[in-house]
């Protein structure tokens, strides 16, 4: 064993445990990652710079206005509730099994290794795609805000140029896994920082907003309670759509499970951290969402949050109106918010693929830890080196890159959402009824939020085929998102039988076998 890859010790050859036939107590093992780096605190502002709120909200509050109206906030809160369900299922499994592949490991175990390998696909290709997203973001602020200080309208004309965009969009992702290949601990204090002066920005955006539209602007409307309820919203395919982008915008929160194997108490931190995170983005986006409804209102017109020049980006559209002199700020907050997440979003994809190397279900130099900042260095590499490769190419084949990877990312975030759920419900069925507690957090909450979610991955996929859906670009009369969803399952599953014949151990259940335990709980080795 070298000094930067660890093998899975112990994982294939499991124990059982005296007295607890079948529980297997010596397959989750240490992976060389920094121990103890990140306390509560410091895994709450790493969840919430993941999700980053401002980032999210003004690439989506648009188009979920587009598909709901002034029920926007409506399909927030819907969206909050499977995220919420879903978060105590995952807390229950980081408990027994603290490890840092979370949903390759947890499906792995609770249904065998193909399901469980699909499932991390699906993680692992979200945060992939959203890298590019958010680095597009950063391009387009970064030239709004010179063209802010400087005076010059065309500098912010500059992120349509698609060789400037591509340019400084890989840039940024460089510079990015760079950060992210330090230690833990250097990130979480640049994160603080910036998650800070973000929420700080947003909550004074939302506040001048607000009063600006009590005062009585061009497309003002006054606040009624009614945005909160869904059932005024005109059809299910409506609330479907707009779901998707409210799951979006509260993915991402699942990343402080990934470090489970690096914070203080990972049975307990890495759950209340998560809980946390989804509590606090939700309170953001509620306020943001009813100050810009009242302020813009859901027209068409100028200034409102379905024009051409707000729909894709409010924060853009919006900043100069709600702001005045200081839409700089606003800018800088989205700004740092993308490039904040573009670092800890990272984080996510490199330990999922850390842990499919260490287990063997991908090759073995997936699992390479730096000996110094233990981090896992070939893992960002490719992850970083995809996510460019795919914004480069989706940027020159769809000028609405933006909207339709939006859209195809809720698909995936349901779908291994749902699927992580599910294993939770399944690995603790001889669990349901030991409690009240353990039936809320070990069936009740995981199932109804699995179903919720996987039932939206199987509605939006169908919807998506339509060649009008999400942008309305289209291939051979086919929606570009539906194309998207089943292109990005099918090469799953490609790669997935590659790493079959290459290397059988993982896939016939020799390295994690499925296991149900019965009362003990596995620990890191």
């Amino acid at each position: 064993m070298t000094e930067t890859t660890r093998q899975a010790d112990g994982a294939g050859e499991p124990t059982v445990q005296a007295g607890k036939p079948g529980l297997i107590t010596q397959v989750i093992s240490s992976k060389g990652l920094a121990v103890g780096a990140v306390g509560l605190f410091g895994a709450t502002v790493i969840g919430v710079s993941t999700v980053a709120p401002a980032y999210t909200f003004t690439i989506s509050l648009g188009p979920a206005a587009a598909e709901v109206g002034t029920q926007a906030p409506a399909v927030i809160l819907l969206g909050f509730i499977p995220m919420l369900l879903v978060a105590l299922g995952y807390r229950e499994l980081n408990k027994v099994m603290p490890d840092s592949g979370t949903t390759f490991t947890w499906a792995t175990r609770a249904f065998g290794p193909w399901i469980g390998w699909m499932a991390s696909w699906g993680l692992v290709i979200a945060t992939v795609l959203v890298l590019s997203n958010l680095a597009a973001v950063a391009v387009d602020f970064l030239f709004l805000l010179i063209s802010q200080l400087t005076g010059d309208p065309a500098i912010a004309d500059l992120t349509f140029n698609p060789f400037i965009n591509v340019a400084v969009c890989l840039l940024f992702m460089v510079g990015a896994a760079y950060l992210s290949f330090r230690d833990m601990k250097e990130s979480k204090v640049f994160q603080v920082v910036l998650v800070a002066f973000q929420v700080a920005i947003l909550v004074l955006f939302a506040a001048l907003a607000i009063g600006k539209a009590v005062e009585g602007g061009v497309n003002s409307i006054p606040f009624d309670a009614n945005w909160f309820n869904p059932f005024t919203v005109g059809s299910l395919s409506a609330v479907v759509a707009g779901l998707s982008v409210s799951i979006f915008i509260f993915w991402g929160w699942d990343v402080t499970l990934t470090m489970n194997e690096e914070t203080i108490d990972p049975e307990r931190t890495p759950g209340r951290a998560a809980t946390l995170t989804v509590v606090v983005v939700g309170g953001l986006y509620l306020l943001l969402a009813v100050a810009l409804i009242m302020f813009a209102g859901v027209g068409e017109g100028e200034g409102g949050l379905l024009n051409e020049d707000v729909v894709e980006n409010v924060f853009f559209g919006l900043a100069d109106s709600i702001m005045g002199p200081w839409a700089f700020l606003i800018s800088l907050a989205v700004l740092v918010s993308s490039a904040a997440s573009l670092q800890s979003t990272i984080i996510g994809p490199a330990r999922t693929l850390l842990a499919m190397g260490h287990y063997k279900a991908l090759p073995a130099r997936f699992d390479a830890v730096h000996p110094k900042h233990r981090t896992p260095v070939f893992a960002i590499v490719v992850s970083v080196a995809v996510a460019g490769g795919f914004y480069a190419v989706m940027r020159f084949v769809s000028e609405n890159v933006l909207w339709d990877t939006i859209l195809t990312l809720g698909m995936m975030i349901c779908f291994y959402y749902g699927l992580t759920a599910f294993a939770c419900v399944w690995f603790f069925r001889r669990q349901w009824f030991d409690s009240v507690s353990a039936f809320l957090t070990r069936l009740l909450a995981p199932l109804v939020g699995g179903a919720i979610l996987l039932a939206l991955f199987v509605m939006t996929l169908s919807d998506s085929l339509d060649p009008t859906y999400g942008s309305g670009e289209n291939i051979a009369g086919v929606g570009i998102v539906g194309i998207l969803g089943i292109a990005i399952l099918v090469l799953g599953v490609v790669i997935m039988v590659i790493m079959a014949v290459r290397q059988p151990d993982f896939f016939r259940g020799r390295i994690l076998p499925v296991a149900a335990p019965e009362s003990a709980k596995e620990t890191i080795r």
